[in-house]
């Protein structure tokens, strides 16, 4: 008889799952991905994929949760460096947000399926992903503040139109608008409109 599989076991067969799931979805889509496809490529039966996901919608969400925390990881990595200023901060926030979208788009050309099936069946993970942009915002407004750079009465309501604003930089479906020089100088041009605002008088 097996010896039951460590929580940290579990953990590591389930990451192989999703990593296997994830290559489906981003290269055939999500729609002709079948669970049987995951579990081949994961090297186990169909049936003891089950036995870590109820079905393809659990792996799905769970692979966009992951992809999402990697874009907030990054963002968070390009923004808060210590020796950029506020200003500096934000305009990196709009030209990271395009680069990791620009760099799914072309590395996994099925994306939009995946982002769509969010977005239709999971609106409560996407609503958290935007707020934890803006909590990043929130968080380079105060910073400008405490330095001195920016005058912000209401940092939250503020971050949030911000978002509103640089928007266009973090939706996928529209990185192949525009070249990369056009959003380079887009993000430029926007951050600085929006500086122009909210900078101390």
């Amino acid at each position: 008889m097996n010896e039951p599989l460590q929580d940290n076991e579990i953990e590591e067969l389930r990451q192989q799952i999703l990593n296997a799931a994830e290559n489906r979805f981003t290269t055939y889509g999500y729609g002709k991905t079948t669970m049987a496809e995951i579990a081949e490529d994961s090297n186990m039966s169909a049936a003891n994929l089950y036995r870590y996901f109820q079905n393809k919608q659990d792996i799905a969400s769970e692979c966009a949760e992951r992809c999402m925390c990697n874009m907030n990881t990054r963002l968070r990595e390009a923004t808060l460096k210590s020796n950029l200023s506020a200003a500096e901060r934000l305009h990196a926030f709009a030209i990271e947000a395009y680069y990791y979208n620009l760099e799914m788009g072309k590395d996994s050309p099925k994306i939009k399926e995946l982002v769509d099936f969010i977005s239709q069946k999971h609106q409560q993970m996407v609503r958290q992903r935007i707020e934890a942009q803006i909590a990043l915002i929130a968080e380079i407004l105060a910073y400008g503040n405490q330095t001195g750079e920016f005058q912000i009465p209401d940092i939250i309501s503020t971050a949030k139109t911000v978002y509103s604003t640089l928007v266009i930089f973090d939706v996928p479906i529209f990185t192949g608008m525009f070249s990369r020089d056009e959003y380079e100088l887009m993000a430029k041009n926007v951050t600085n409109l929006l500086i122009e605002g909210i900078k101390k008088r």
